[in-house]
């Protein structure tokens, strides 16, 4: 029997559309495990994404077709995991368009921060508009552009820090240990903070570690204090959306151990599958991963055993990078 998401992705396909406005939308996924610790007052999630096509087209380069994902669908989440704040993310579908991403911010209200993507053509004048609304940094995604270029991701890297550094911005940066490392010079002199992206990038080879190739720069660059690092989307990464959560452990615990003051959790909700597929256009539908944030940061008392500590990556160091009150 063919599924609902078949269905909608065979008429989106057979109808040579733009995904503009959903016709059917299959939920991003709700925690089913509840919480088994005591969350702190104020915690932050410090990485989500919105995807509302009917009001905000996604832009005609994107490199996948995500399903919708609601601001009600995000707050029924954070009620469920005892979130107070949130951080969101501007998604690579939506390029340089930041409305949907400055439109959760108003709605969400004061426990709401962003991160926007911008480009040459991004006035100064709308950099401070953005800070007005609560953006707090810019993103640079070099692995959903395919960059592999480390003289061009320096230059990205430099540039960037030239639009930011007097607004008390940050930068954040979604790639591998490999980019990383080959970076590191830049990054560890930047005037403006650094923050990578789900564990630096490592959990795309967890199966080798701490002993994969760039590992140890990204570890370096965090204990030095010269960088944060997000410990999230820990179950949502390549190759098969479901790695062994025993291996992502080693690397939250190092990364811990090596400077708690930076580091910062998120969930990644609602978990897009932005994964090159085989015989996938861009314009075809993307289901959401299906993934059980209960469960997930749950393990972050496994990872983090002090309430004290716990306490520094989910409240202190969120307020302290995004400018929320203690």
């Amino acid at each position: 029997m063919i599924s609902r998401r078949d269905l909608l992705s065979t008429m989106i396909t057979a109808a040579g559309l733009l995904w503009k406005v959903p016709v059917l939308s299959s939920k991003a996924s709700k925690p089913s495990t509840k919480i088994g610790f005591d969350m702190p007052s104020g915690a932050c999630d410090c990485h989500v994404h919105i995807f509302d096509p009917k009001q905000f087209p996604f832009a005609g380069t994107r490199g996948y077709t995500p399903e919708p994902a609601s601001i009600d669908e995000l707050r029924g989440l954070h009620k469920a995991l005892h979130i107070d704040r949130v951080v969101v993310v501007q998604p690579s579908v939506y390029g340089t368009d930041n409305r949907c991403t400055l439109d959760a911010i108003r709605k969400v209200g004061n426990g709401a921060r962003g991160v926007a993507v911008i480009d040459e053509k991004t006035t100064d004048a709308a950099l401070d508009e953005m800070t007005r609304a609560g953006v707090r940094g810019i993103r640079l995604n070099f692995n959903q552009a395919g960059l592999a270029d480390p003289a061009a991701a320096r230059q990205q890297v430099q540039i960037a820090i030239e639009r930011v550094k007097d607004r008390n911005w940050h930068i954040q940066i979604n790639t591998g240990p490999a980019m990383i490392d080959a970076i590191a010079s830049v990054l560890s002199s930047s005037p403006v903070p650094i923050v990578f992206d789900h564990f630096g990038g490592a959990l795309g080879r967890v199966a080798e570690g701490m002993q994969q190739p760039g590992f140890a720069a990204v570890l370096n660059l965090v204990r030095t204090g010269k960088a944060y690092v997000k410990i999230s989307a820990a179950a949502d990464q390549p190759p098969d959306h479901g790695v062994r959560l025993a291996d992502v452990a080693p690397l939250a615990r190092a990364f811990v151990s090596a400077n708690p003051q930076r580091i910062l959790w998120g969930t990644n909700w609602p978990h897009p599958d932005a994964a090159a597929v085989p015989g996938r256009k861009n314009t075809d539908l993307a289901p959401l991963l299906q993934t059980d944030d209960g469960r997930i940061l749950n393990l972050l008392p496994v990872w983090v055993p002090d309430p004290g500590t716990r306490r520094t990556i989910l409240v202190d160091n969120p307020a302290k990078l995004y400018g929320f009150s203690v």
